[in-house]
C-alpha cells in the first residue's frame, strides 16, 4: 500500500481511502456520512451498564486535541461511575510530518476493524466509539454524554471482574466472566493515564499537547480462562498506569462488559 498518494476532499486528506482531518479547531472534526449515526440495539441483560469510550487519536492532527482535552473532562465528570476512556493513538498520520511515539499500526488496524463493522466509509481523526455500538467526532461533547448516559443506564448479559498483583515488571491478573462468552474475546488494556509532547513538525507544530488513558498494549486474554500476565512498560511507576478490561464480540464489535483492575 503506498500511504503517500494524497488528495484534498473537502478540507480533508485522503490517504489510500482513509479520511483524516486537517480543519481548525474552530471547525467541527471531519464529520463522515455515517458519523453519529442511530445506535444499534444492545442485548439488555441483568448486569448493571457501563460505558466504555475508545478514542482515536493523533498528535500529527490538528483537530485532535479539543479531543484529547473532552476525554479528560469525561474522566473527571464520571468519577466514581462505571466509564472506562481509552485512547488509541494511529499511525497514519505519521507520514505527514511528525511521529506520534504512542502510535501503532495494530490500533489502526482496530479502528479498521470498526470500519467494517460499522459499515463505515472511511476512518478518520478524532473518532469516538462506545461500547463497540456507536461512533462520534471525537470533539462532539453532546453526543458522546448522549451515549455514555444511555450506555449506564442499559443493562449486560455479561460481567467483568479483575483483580491484580503487582510483581516487580509485572502484573499478576486474576479475572472472571460471567454470562455466555460464545464468539467474545477478553481485552485487557494497559493505560498510560497522562502524557505529554512537545510537537515540533506536522499541522501541531510548536504545540504542547497533553493525553490522558493512553492504551500502550492491547492484550488479548483466554476469555475461558482465570488468570494471565501483563508485562509493565519500562519507566512507568505505578501509579502512572492502570489496566482496564472489557468484553467484544467477535461478530459484531458489541462491547459486553468492563472493568478496571481493582
Amino acid at each position: 500500500m503506498n500511504w503517500t498518494k494524497m488528495k484534498k476532499i473537502a478540507g480533508c486528506v485522503a490517504i489510500s481511502g482513509v479520511a483524516v482531518c486537517s480543519l481548525s479547531l474552530n471547525d467541527v472534526a471531519c464529520q463522515t456520512p455515517a458519523a453519529e449515526k442511530q445506535e444499534r440495539q444492545l442485548a439488555t441483560g441483568d448486569n448493571k451498564g457501563f460505558a466504555l469510550v475508545e478514542l482515536y487519536t493523533s498528535e500529527g492532527c490538528s483537530s485532535c486535541p479539543p479531543a484529547d482535552e473532552l476525554m479528560e473532562k469525561l474522566q473527571v465528570e464520571n468519577a466514581g461511575k462505571p466509564v472506562y476512556v481509552v485512547a488509541f493513538h494511529v499511525d497514519y498520520w505519521n507520514q505527514l510530518g511528525w511521529k506520534d511515539k504512542f502510535s501503532t499500526a495494530a490500533f489502526t488496524s482496530r479502528q479498521r476493524q470498526y470500519s467494517d463493522w460499522m459499515n463505515l466509509e472511511t476512518i478518520y481523526t478524532p473518532q469516538v466509539v462506545v461500547n463497540g455500538v456507536s461512533e462520534y467526532v471525537g470533539s462532539n461533547e453532546r453526543s458522546i454524554v448522549k451515549a455514555i448516559d444511555a450506555s449506564l443506564n442499559r443493562g449486560t448479559d455479561n460481567a467483568l471482574t479483575l483483580k491484580g498483583r503487582v510483581d516487580s515488571d509485572k502484573v499478576q491478573v486474576a479475572y472472571e466472566v460471567t454470562g455466555s462468552t460464545k464468539d467474545k474475546t477478553l481485552y485487557l488494556a494497559l493505560v498510560q493515564k497522562k502524557a505529554s509532547s512537545n510537537v515540533k513538525a506536522g499541522e501541531n507544530e510548536g504545540r504542547h499537547l497533553s493525553h490522558v488513558q493512553i492504551v500502550r498494549e492491547l492484550i488479548p486474554a483466554d476469555i475461558s480462562g482465570k488468570s494471565t500476565t501483563v508485562k509493565l512498560p519500562e519507566n512507568l511507576q505505578q501509579e502512572e498506569w492502570e489496566l482496564i478490561g472489557f468484553v467484544q464480540n467477535k461478530d459484531n464489535g458489541y462491547i459486553t462488559a468492563a472493568a478496571k483492575m481493582n
